[in-house]
């Protein structure tokens, strides 16, 4: 995939180190199914997260995105509101890079590449995993989205009769990409 796509094809992805992993990585292999520039930045809890949920390698994830970032380099492109993209999605996020977006006290890329896409009023869809909720969390998740973002739990469709763990997450993925206006095959509408 070519590097330096245009804005309206390029998204940037956030895995934090919440339960659900899957998402992250389904995302990324959906975005390039579709020929969208996916540019990724996975938190350290995020990587310990993916050796207990899945047998995929951080190798193997970084692989599956068109460019990757550690989450320590402050100074990445998409640490900066001059990189254009169409927004980011955190697939999953944490309770932590949540409330980090929340309060605008960024402490890594992601969180701060997060608070970038709010800042330049671009869509961020937050893959919030986390229950039961306190209200501390719930006042974490109405502050993000009066700042702009999207709260998004994946929580699955039972109308779409998923008969697998991978048809509920691609279900979940292909609505966000719906908030992007990216079209794929993955979700079975309501009344098709």
């Amino acid at each position: 995939m070519q590097v330096n796509a245009t804005p309206n094809r390029r998204l940037v992805v956030g895995i934090s180190g919440a339960s659900g992993v899957a998402y992250g990585i389904r995302l990324l292999q959906v975005l390039r199914q579709i020929e969208v520039e996916s540019h990724l930045v996975m938190s350290k809890s995020a990587q310990v997260t993916l050796a207990h949920e899945s047998s995929y390698s951080v190798a193997d994830v970084k692989a599956l995105a068109s460019v990757s970032y550690a989450n320590t380099d402050i100074g990445a492109a998409i640490s900066s509101g001059s990189f254009p993209a169409l927004g980011m999605v955190v697939a999953p996020c944490s309770i932590r890079t949540l409330s980090e977006v929340a309060t605008g006290v960024t402490s890594s890329l992601l969180s701060r590449a997060a608070d970038v896409t709010l800042k330049e009023r671009r869509r961020l869809v937050l893959m919030v995993r986390e229950t039961p909720l306190h209200l501390g969390h719930i006042r974490s998740m109405a502050s993000a989205t009066e700042a702009g973002a999207i709260i998004y739990p994946p929580v699955p469709a039972f109308y779409a009769n998923p008969q697998t763990i991978e048809e509920m997450i691609d279900h979940s993925i292909g609505r966000v990409l719906d908030l992007f206006g990216l079209e794929t095959s993955l979700v079975r509408r309501w009344g098709t």
